[in-house]
């Protein structure tokens, strides 16, 4: 008896999706619920679960083409009495197994650190760095080969590799031009003095950790002090929609965060309603799932504001761009120590620059700058925040 392996349903708002890689081939024995392939759409990847228990035949989807919803991808053979369950397999997370696929790498092939036989990321890199010069890593199926041309000027080879955009970046790309087509976009900037906020922060930031087994960040700071701005300036937390204005009485903010196949916004839902230990173990568990790939469609849909933190890879300055139909963005950047006049003394103070991009249509000069005010108000002086004045 066969059963048919169908393609998962899909996220609200999404037609179809790229299969990226099958974890199984053809004759292979699978558990029920064991993930058996990758899909990729432009907001998340979704694992396609073994129905039963059985033998994978019949692919009928390779790497690299557009499925939807209910397709039949393969077939299992049920005739798991006849089968003899074979030698537990190591475990990886999604983004793990996308990186064995793309480096054509078998799992056996990787010694695993981590709990219960699972391969880390950093296992498959160090496998990678340490045959790099021995053993030539092949792409993912869904790519085209390598293109190598030889100059006879200089007799060297000049490598160059085409391959398709992932469903994300081809997603990001779109929304991208969107903002710069459909937006009058302007970035205004300040700077914010850190000081109290570090002082603060050192002061009790094991305590904190004591008590909530959460470490105290930055960015929890700037989410109060960028609400409490919001709260103030009500356009800066509209949205556009047509000839309408949609006000917001609510504030999901999304974070931005770098991941292997791009970058993604997750939204912080209610976040007036969280504490900092609240807003940190939202980012923590934001940063979980971007690691092992488990990041869902709703985590990733809605928001009325961002926040992006471009100076984790040391950006000192930039103009962030919008995150539509979001009509403004905050940019962190790098802390640096800088000369600063305080009482008419030269002194040496952490300083940030900020930045905020925001759609002209919708807030006027005046209201960004006054915005990015309050948010420096906040931050120089934390008790705003701790005791909302």
């Amino acid at each position: 008896m066969s059963l048919d392996i169908l393609a998962p349903a899909l996220p609200e708002s999404v037609t179809d999706a790229t299969l990226v890689v099958w974890h199984k081939k053809t004759g292979d024995w699978v558990e029920a619920g064991e993930n058996l392939a990758d899909l990729e759409t432009d907001k998340v990847i979704l694992e396609v679960p073994a129905p039963e228990s059985g033998v994978l035949q019949a692919i009928q989807v390779q790497g690299g083409e557009v499925v939807v919803a209910g397709q039949i991808l393969a077939q299992l053979d049920l005739q798991s009495g006849l089968k003899s369950q074979p030698a537990a397999e190591k475990t990886a997370s999604p983004s793990v197994r996308r990186l064995l696929a793309e480096s054509n790498l078998d799992s056996q092939q990787i010694p695993a650190s981590g709990k219960h036989g699972r391969i880390l990321k950093t296992d498959v890199i160090d496998y990678l760095q340490q045959h790099a010069e021995t053993e030539p890593v092949s792409m993912q199926p869904s790519e085209q080969p390598l293109t190598v041309t030889t100059s006879t000027a200089i007799g060297s080879l000049r490598p160059e590799q085409r391959v398709p955009m992932t469903r994300l970046r081809a997603r990001i790309a779109e929304r991208l031009l969107q903002a710069q087509q459909n937006a009058a976009m302007l970035t205004t900037f300040n700077e914010v003095n850190l000081k109290a906020v570090i002082d603060l922060r050192n002061q009790y930031k094991q305590r904190f950790e004591d008590k909530h087994a959460i470490k105290l960040g930055f960015m929890s700071f700037f989410v109060k002090a960028s609400i409490e701005a919001l709260k103030r300036f009500p356009a800066i937390n509209a949205s556009i929609d047509g000839n309408d204005i949609i006000y917001h009485g609510y504030y999901d903010i999304g974070i931005a965060v770098t991941t292997p196949r791009g970058l993604i916004v997750p939204i912080l839902r209610d976040a007036d309603q969280l504490d900092f230990a609240g807003i940190e173990k939202g980012i923590q568990d934001f940063g979980t799932k971007a690691r092992n790939g488990s990041i869902s469609a709703e985590d990733l849909s809605g928001g009325t504001f961002t926040i992006t933190n471009g100076g984790i890879f040391g950006s000192m300055l930039s103009t962030p761009i919008l995150n539509p139909p979001q009509c403004a963005i905050l940019g962190m950047h790098a802390i640096k120590d800088r000369p600063v006049v305080e009482n008419g003394e030269i002194v040496i103070r952490p300083i940030m620059y900020l930045a905020l991009s925001y759609d002209h249509r919708l807030v006027d000069g005046k209201e960004a700058v006054q915005f990015l005010g309050v948010i420096k108000e906040c931050l120089e002086a934390p008790a705003h925040l701790l005791l909302n004045i």
